[in-house]
């Protein structure tokens, strides 16, 4: 079950998304005029790298050992915009190598999804994203901990919301929550949330 708090950012991420699709909808018919966020003009192509903290939400078997539920994240993407508010994204985040039951849980990701952006002023956007994950899990630990040991990859969703201030057409900053749903060893499946600071570049 999702706790209250993942609910509300798989919301916020779907109502970006649809928002800023009816904010798309409603300009088609006229022409807007460009501010500093006409980096995301149609046809335009980004690149970011975020770097921050992983949350990890697994359990730690029988407690017998420690276990890190923090590490480093870095996140590094691409995108392109097919309108003025709607684009697709793809990219790669490193979750890091957490110490648990007696040996370490070590996970990656490589994502796919749509984005989305609503202006909330001549510099600063709201962004949601939501789409698809290919996650690698590694899992080893002492065989008295009760951690289930191996390796996993698999498909799982992925989504996240964000605000960004944009500096000038080509370069802005973000920050980012995101949350991702991995497969790990003996079947489980878990979360892996992030919150992230980084710098995108348009071209």
């Amino acid at each position: 079950m999702f706790k209250t708090s993942n609910k509300f950012l798989i919301a916020l991420a779907a109502v970006t998304l649809v928002f800023a699709s009816s904010v798309q909808a409603q300009s088609s018919t006229m022409p807007a005029p460009r501010t500093g966020n006409s980096m995301y003009a149609p046809s335009s192509t980004y690149i970011g790298f975020n770097i921050g903290q992983s949350n990890l939400k697994l359990n730690n078997g029988n407690n017998l050992f420690g276990i890190e539920r923090t590490k480093n994240i870095y996140n590094l993407y691409a995108g392109s915009y097919f309108n003025d508010f709607i684009g697709l994204e793809i990219g790669y985040a490193d979750f890091g190598r957490f110490n648990r039951g007696g040996g370490q849980t070590i996970a990656d990701a490589f994502n796919l999804g749509l984005v989305g952006k609503v202006p909330l002023g001549m510099s600063f956007n709201l962004l949601g994203r939501f789409g698809t994950t290919y996650g690698r899990t590694d899992v080893s630990s002492n065989i008295a901990s009760g951690v289930v040991a191996g390796k996993e990859t698999g498909w799982g969703g992925s989504y996240g919301v964000g605000a960004e201030f944009v500096f000038n057409p080509q370069l802005s900053a973000v920050l980012q929550f995101d949350e991702y749903n991995l497969k790990f060893a003996g079947g489980n499946r878990d979360r892996i949330n992030t919150t992230s600071l980084g710098l995108r570049y348009r071209f």
